[in-house]
């Protein structure tokens, strides 16, 4: 929530160039560099910060402290993730790029390079649904006041989930009998009906 008294959102970021600001810049680089599942996992970070926020102010909520330790928790494994995927989308280039061996082994080594980098974006889809159930949880049970911080933070997350699970079909569309799309198409169904109960809560 935006008061009169709090510092604006360019003076919490400060600097002359602030981190989000150098990161939007890395999105818009060439290849590798953070993409579509990175600009997943910082969505779903800023939707665990919204949660941890609304769980900390809501002095009457019993277990806030609890759901902010976990929101918490969430973004810190959502940061790593970021990384995580360019690491796994620099992989894949290279393999891509590399002439060495028969086509058979180039394609061999494309496949395990695709696993690799589909099991990221799982576990950013993963990490995010559970955002957006704490955030549901945050729309009911936080203060009235904050409630509409946390349904943006289960937009958010289930936003996140979608484009993650998205990721996870691209990557795995040369691979065949791989169980991780029907677990990402899970997550996203239950991202959805978190962000449905948190529209329902304000």
């Amino acid at each position: 929530m935006t008061e009169a008294s709090q510092p604006s959102a360019s003076a919490l970021l400060g600097g002359e160039t602030p981190d989000i600001d150098r990161f939007l810049s890395e999105l818009e680089g060439p290849a590798p560099s953070p993409c579509g599942g990175s600009a997943a996992a910082a969505a779903a970070a800023m939707a665990a910060s919204l949660v941890t926020m609304v769980a900390r102010e809501s002095k009457e909520w019993e277990d806030g402290p609890g759901i902010a330790s976990q929101a918490r928790a969430l973004r810190a494994r959502l940061t790593t993730l970021c990384a995580d995927d360019v690491a796994a989308f620099g992989d894949v280039i290279a393999v891509m790029r590399n002439r060495v061996g028969t086509p058979e082994q180039r394609d061999f080594a494309l496949g395990e390079a695709l696993l690799r980098a589909a099991e990221v974006p799982l576990q950013i889809a993963e990490a995010a649904a559970d955002v957006a159930e704490l955030a549901a949880l945050a729309s009911s049970e936080g203060s009235p006041q904050l409630r509409p911080d946390a349904t943006t933070a289960a937009i958010l997350a289930e936003a996140a989930v979608r484009g993650a699970s998205h990721l996870v079909d691209i990557n795995l569309g040369t691979v065949a009998g791989d169980h991780n799309s029907m677990r990402a198409e899970g997550l996203a169904r239950a991202a959805a009906e978190a962000r449905a109960r948190a529209l329902r809560s304000v």
